[in-house]
Formats: structure tokens, C-alpha cells, sequence
């Protein structure tokens, strides 16, 4: 079924202190030397899942005017809707052959932040479409934050390390669409070879498969959950905290055969980013003799400008 890791986030919940250790032994070195795994027993539930499913495809149907109504490019895209081929990876000039929609974090009201977010778009033609996106963020959410609890264990810190910068985080959970190819594609990909940004993505079940992930020895495999799995890969912010302990793999989506192009697929990975002033200096614990400190010091808020620079959503 899979090229990835499974592992059981009901082990890492239950009450067996041995259940508890072999998930965080299990997920910690699935990181080091893969950087993806499929998570089952996650919070977002089928019923959940399908009416996202159902809502994002309804959007994507609408007239392209009425899409291009909600993008918000004085923003860099960071809410609403971004236009076919606007994103491409970095390093890379041909646009990714996708769009999609951004829905962001809303923030508790006593909770101050160095920063605010800009506001969710609201979508009037589909009056259930932020209520079930936002649902569906805060079921990743809480999955993200067990997931770094773990992690938070694995590398030696306290269990809590991540909760104060991962909650009210500037997490962005990304609807996307990729269209049916119509002519031959010009060097472009559905989404080109990259390295997430954040600091972990949290991938629904996607309704075609395409998700490939490079290993060491620079093959490219096939990343395809189990059923009611979430597909859970380490970004470039938590591999530079870590100093390169915990690997942001780089993965692609490639473009299915030709007989599918008529096809859409759609993708909705939740992309877990702490709060702009959590620093990404490396950690101590990560710094050895044989491992030297790598990074530059560096917020994730500035870390994160860089990134989006870098792939053309906002410009220098």
C-alpha cells in the first residue's frame, strides 16, 4: 500500500507508557531518515473529510471571475484564492499547474500576537464553505500538535516545547485543484520538486494519486497512504531547528498518464507553521562534534518572507 511509514497516533495517546515510547521511537526515526509517514487514528473524521471534499469541488467549479474575485495578491495569497499557475517551485520558472484556496488561522481573542493575520475570505456563493474549511483546520490542528508532542520527546525536549508556538501558529490549510491537462505541458509539473516551508504538513487522502517523495539515494517513490491515513512529512523550518536531525524531504506531484489527463485531482494539505517571533536558531540538543550547528539564525517569520519570495507569491 505504502512506500512510507505507518504509524498509530493511538499509540502515542493511550495510557501504556511502552505504547507511548514505541510511537515516538517509530515516528522519530521515520523523520531522520525518510521525513514522511502516514498517520492513522488522526482527529478529522470521514464525515468531515467528505464534506470538504464536497465544498472544495463546488468552488472550484465556480466561473473563473467569480475565483479571481477572492484573490488577494496584496497579501502574497496567504488567504483566499490563488490563480492557476501563479506558485511554482523554487528555483523553478515554470508555474505549477494547480490552483487553490488558502484558509488561515483565526486567532483566539485574548491572545496576543507580535503580528496579525490577515482575515479568512469569505466565500458568498457557498455559505457552508468557511464554516467546514475551519472545521476541518482545527481537527489538523490538534492532530499537528500531538504530532510535535511526540516529536518534541524524540529530540529531548519537554512534551509542551511546540504547544505555545504551534497553537494560534500562522497555519494555512490549502484546498487545491489541479485541473485536467489540456495540451502538452512545458517542462511544468502538477507541483514541481520542493521542500515544504513549515514546520511539519499534515496531507488528506488526495482523489488521485501523483504524491512521490525523493529517499537518499535520490529514487522517487510513491507516497500513497492507507485508508483513513493522513500522509505527515517534516518542513524546512523543523529540519533547521533540528539542524538537519528531522529531514524535509523534497516531493513532487507529477503529472498522471496521458490517458488521465482529462482528469482534476484534488489535495488538501494543512501546513502547520508556528506563531512569526518562534525562533528557528538550531537547538542545542540537535548540535554535535559530528553534527555542527548549519543555520543561521533566523524567526520563522522572516524565515517564512524569504520562502514565499523565493516562490514567486509575494514579490522582493
Amino acid at each position: 500500500m505504502t512506500n512510507i511509514p505507518s504509524v498509530d497516533l493511538a499509540d502515542f495517546l493511550s495510557d501504556d507508557p511502552k505504547r507511548k515510547q514505541k510511537f515516538i521511537n517509530e515516528i522519530g526515526k521515520a523523520y531522520e531518515e525518510i521525513g514522511f509517514v502516514s498517520l492513522k487514528n488522526h482527529f478529522l473524521d470521514d464525515e468531515l473529510t467528505e464534506k470538504l471534499y464536497s465544498q472544495v469541488e463546488q468552488f472550484f467549479k465556480l466561473p473563473v471571475d467569480v475565483k479571481r474575485g477572492y484573490e488577494r495578491e496584496e497579501i502574497g495569497g496567504q488567504r483566499g484564492y490563488v490563480s492557476f499557475g501563479k506558485e511554482h517551485a523554487k528555483g523553478k520558472k515554470e508555474g505549477d499547474l494547480k490552483e487553490f484556496w488558502h484558509f488561515g488561522q483565526e486567532v483566539d481573542p485574548e491572545v496576543k500576537l507580535e503580528e496579525d493575520y490577515p482575515d479568512n475570505v469569505i466565500v458568498n456563493e457557498l455559505p457552508e464553505f468557511n464554516k467546514v474549511g475551519m472545521e476541518a483546520y482545527r481537527m489538523l490542528e490538534k492532530t499537528g500538535i500531538y504530532v510535535l508532542r511526540a516529536l518534541a520527546l524524540y529530540i529531548g525536549l519537554d512534551e509542551k516545547y511546540f504547544d505555545p508556538w504551534a497553537s494560534n501558529g500562522n497555519s494555512i490549510l490549502r484546498p487545491i485543484h489541479y485541473p485536467p491537462i489540456t495540451e502538452e505541458p512545458d517542462n511544468a509539473v502538477r507541483a514541481g520538486a520542493h521542500g515544504d516551508i513549515n514546520l511539519i504538513t499534515l496531507l488528506m487522502g488526495a482523489s488521485a494519486p501523483g504524491l512521490q517523495v525523493k529517499n537518499r539515494e535520490g529514487e522517487w517513490l510513491d507516497a500513497i497512504a492507507g485508508e483513513d491515513e493522513l500522509v505527515i512529512n517534516v518542513g524546512d523550518m523543523l529540519e533547521r531547528h533540528t539542524n538537519n536531525k528531522l529531514r524535509s524531504t523534497i516531493h513532487r506531484v507529477v503529472n498522471p498518464p496521458r490517458e488521465l489527463w482529462n482528469t482534476s485531482r484534488y489535495s488538501i494539505p494543512f501546513f502547520m507553521h508556528p506563531r512569526s517571533d518562534m525562533r528557528l536558531d538550531c537547538l542545542e540538543e540537535c548540535i554535535t562534534e559530528e553534527n555542527p550547528k548549519q543555520y543561521e539564525d533566523i524567526s520563522a517569520g522572516e524565515f517564512l518572507h524569504q520562502r514565499l519570495v523565493e516562490i514567486g507569491l509575494i514579490k522582493k
